[in-house]
């Protein structure tokens, strides 16, 4: 049917506009495209701001001409930038590696909106569709982080152009899947709590127990250095006022430090964890003992203790690694408490080692060279630190998941409503069965207990018609005959142990209300208060005469 002022139908659907490669299904921009204008936004703004920050530095610091030291303020200020994202650097001596983790958090959050604006652009339409923002702003990321790495080239200084790329993608990839997942789940109104209910309960157990077991040593790590910087507070002022970098030069030395200071709570923990961590070749700083040598003027190095025996109160901190395995074995249990008493450890244990691994990691992005000769080595031993923590921490969540395992299932059994722990107590205990002189036919037996008017019910079900009998019967004749045989045994034991003491509960009974009366009397009470019981069979459908047609 069609208007006039509409052209006819001809029977014929219009065809939908098929959604190209790139696009996300429901989204309204391509979602590659889009994911490089993320990138480069992304690029673009950490740019700007640390060519800002260089620009402060160079007018605070004493200088040429400004067209003269152009090229290689640009370029100090793309080095700062690939520094941000933890590229190491080579110099004509030795190599950087020692690079300060806080900045990698100015590209983080940058990436972190641009994955949110993405998703925003694009309407992302499901969860599995994340991991391709993820990868339309990561590509792009890395290669712009590449090529920045060879225009920051110059004779003096060489970026790691390897190591640019894959930092580039691993920062894009997680800051911007994260955000574009954040965006998702505000747009979907997801809670947090549903995502996690989407993996399996023994994993999430898991990941809560790590995150929680090192952002204990962390929060440990931090709150050691605070300590040693609190009381070596003297000697901070005494290497700032050495410095004296004057008002810009004191905010930008606030600024670099604060960038250190996840290095600094990272070599906190490897020194509560025992391995400790070295400030160059053949040093150490460990509760064992404490040997360094000349150090640069920096501030926060000040926290470092003296040459000789470790400080007593810094010791205390030995004991950070337990606690915080104990409350990581109590997370790992809290969710998913195991049936199985012996399994509970096992997986506080594999708590510990996931979270050594993560420790590992850490000390491993927190150390590094800083040049040539004596400061080649500054830092901890990776593997030494991974191994350790498992250790530790494992020891500690095995026995807290042991204890908090016992602990939960404890307080499920006895949180259960009162007709479930009936049920549960029924199912445990074996029903009675017929007693072995009662005769037993081919259909099913029910003994009734007979009581007097008194002790019925007030209410009798009615009862069940010729045809419900039938259907009964057929349904229970469908069992297996030697489920029933070992059924109807464990109910023969437990109503010959419930008879026996029923029996003996009367009698005594009677013996203490017939203490005082006649024996012919007491004779006949004992025998009146026997209980009866009937007995109605059920014969088989086939057994019984059916009417005839």
């Amino acid at each position: 049917m069609s208007t006039p002022g509409s052209p006819p139908d001809r029977g014929r659907a219009p065809e939908r506009a098929r959604p190209t490669s790139d696009a996300v299904p429901g989204g309204s921009r391509p979602i590659y495209a889009t994911g490089g204008i993320a990138a480069a936004t992304a690029a673009g703004s950490g740019l700007a701001v640390i060519v800002t920050l260089t620009i402060i530095g160079w007018v605070a610091a004493p200088h040429d001409a400004f067209g003269e030291e152009i090229v290689d303020l640009l370029q100090g200020a793309v080095l700062a930038w690939l520094v941000g994202h933890h590229v190491s650097f080579a110099i004509p001596d030795g190599q950087i590696g020692l690079l300060p983790l806080g900045l990698v958090l100015l590209p983080g959050l940058l990436l972190y909106r641009s994955g949110r604006w993405l998703a925003r652009a694009c309407e992302i339409a499901r969860l599995r569709h994340v991991y391709r923002a993820a990868l339309a702003i990561a590509g792009p990321y890395a290669a712009i982080a590449g090529t920045l790495a060879l225009v920051a080239r110059t004779d003096a200084i060489e970026p790691s152009m390897p190591r640019a790329l894959l930092m580039g993608f691993v920062i894009a990839f997680l800051a911007g899947g994260l955000g574009a997942l954040r965006q998702l789940m505000r747009d979907k109104g997801v809670p947090v709590r549903d995502l996690l209910a989407l993996m399996p309960a023994r994993s999430r157990s898991l990941l809560v127990g790590m995150l929680a077991s090192t952002s204990g040593l962390l929060l440990g790590g931090l709150l050691l250095f605070v300590v040693a910087l609190a009381v070596s507070l003297p000697e901070v002022v005494e290497t700032t006022r050495l410095l004296s970098p004057g008002i810009v030069g004191g905010a930008l030395l606030i600024v670099i430090q604060l960038a250190y200071l996840p290095n600094a709570v990272v070599f906190a923990v490897c020194y509560a964890l025992g391995p400790g961590f070295a400030v160059g070749e053949l040093t150490v700083v460990a509760p064992t003992g404490v040997s360094v040598g000349q150090l640069p003027l920096f501030p926060m190095l000040a926290a470092l203790p003296d040459n000789g025996a470790a400080p007593a109160l810094s010791l205390v901190s030995l004991a950070l690694p337990f606690v915080a395995g104990g409350f990581g074995g109590v997370l790992t249990q809290r969710s998913a408490p195991d049936v199985v008493r012996e399994a509970a450890p096992l997986w506080g244990f594999v708590c510990g080692v996931t979270t050594g691994l993560l420790c590992a990691a850490l000390a491993e992005l927190a150390g590094g060279s800083l040049g040539a000769q004596r400061l080649t080595e500054v830092g901890p031993s990776a593997w030494q630190v991974g191994l350790v923590a498992a250790l530790e921490v494992g020891v500690a969540a095995a026995i807290a998941a042991w204890i908090a395992n016992w602990w939960y299932s404890r307080r499920l059994r006895l949180s259960a409503p009162e007709p479930e722990r009936a049920a549960a107590a029924e199912r445990e205990r074996p029903a009675a069965d017929l007693p072995p002189d009662v005769p037993v036919g081919e259909g099913l037996a029910t003994v009734t207990p007979l009581r007097t008017r008194e002790d019925e019910a007030p209410a009798e079900p009615e009862p069940p018609t010729l045809a419900q009998r039938h259907a009964e019967a057929s349904s229970a004749r469908e069992r297996a005959r030697a489920d029933r045989a070992a059924e109807r045994a464990a109910r023969a034991q437990a109503r010959r142990e419930l008879r026996a003491a029923r029996r003996e509960a009367r009698r005594e009974a009677g013996r203490e209300a017939g203490r005082g009366l006649p024996r012919w009397w007491r004779r006949r009470k004992d025998t009146e208060e026997e209980e009866m019981y009937g007995i109605t069979y059920e014969a088989a459908p086939d057994e019984v005469d059916a009417p005839k047609n």
